[in-house]
């Protein structure tokens, strides 16, 4: 790719986007359910007291088998992400029912605003992405939520979600993105050479 580093970003984003669309909705599925059986079979979320997931939109990794299966909710609080003014974002553990639930920025279902958990208390956050490499670099959307959360989740284990067709070379990171310690694709979990928990 040529251009100037955002102007590859942006035409990464593109083309992952791209390939994520592509899968039809049976295989997204399929690759999603095997998803969250590896996050529930790793140590890392055996561990875990705190987890925070994500409410999937478009073709986005779906998370639901986590929040659904009954072990998820034995001695776990999951949160999930509430996008507030001036991109920040809160840690939120939802109330029941889907009353607890609305439709935030751009899109995305977030709960209404419950009991709010502090990241230094998260263990584990499971965040999308549009790409990834092999260095532990995700690339988002753009907003920059995560970039600027992350780093105050200091007690967690932080691993990107993504298909395998979202992988890429190089995510052309820039100074203020926020590495993972790994990614968890359909093809297991992938740790970041660059972090360790």
């Amino acid at each position: 790719m040529s251009g100037s580093p955002e102007t590859r970003r942006e035409m990464l984003r593109a083309e992952k986007k791209a390939a994520r669309r592509s899968l039809s909705p049976a295989e997204r599925g399929e690759k999603s359910l095997h998803i969250c059986r590896l996050i529930l079979d790793s140590e890392a979320y055996r561990r875990a007291r705190v987890v925070m997931l994500y409410r999937a939109v478009g073709a986005e990794v779906s998370l639901d088998a986590l929040a659904e299966e009954p072990a998820a909710g034995a001695g776990k609080i999951l949160v999930y992400p509430l996008c507030l003014p001036e991109r920040k974002m809160l840690a939120v553990h939802p109330g029941e029912g889907p009353e607890a639930w609305r439709s935030g920025a751009f899109g995305i279902p977030e709960p209404v605003p419950g009991r709010v958990i502090p990241p230094e208390e998260i263990d584990l956050v499971l965040c999308p992405c549009v790409a990834f490499d092999a260095r532990g670099n995700r690339l988002g959307m753009g907003g920059g939520y995560y970039d600027r959360f992350l780093p105050a989740c200091k007690n967690a284990t932080v691993w990107a979600v993504a298909f395998e067709v979202q992988r890429s070379d190089s995510v052309f990171p820039a100074a203020w993105d926020a590495p993972v310690h790994g990614v968890v694709t359909e093809e297991g979990c992938c740790p970041s050479p660059a972090r360790t928990p």
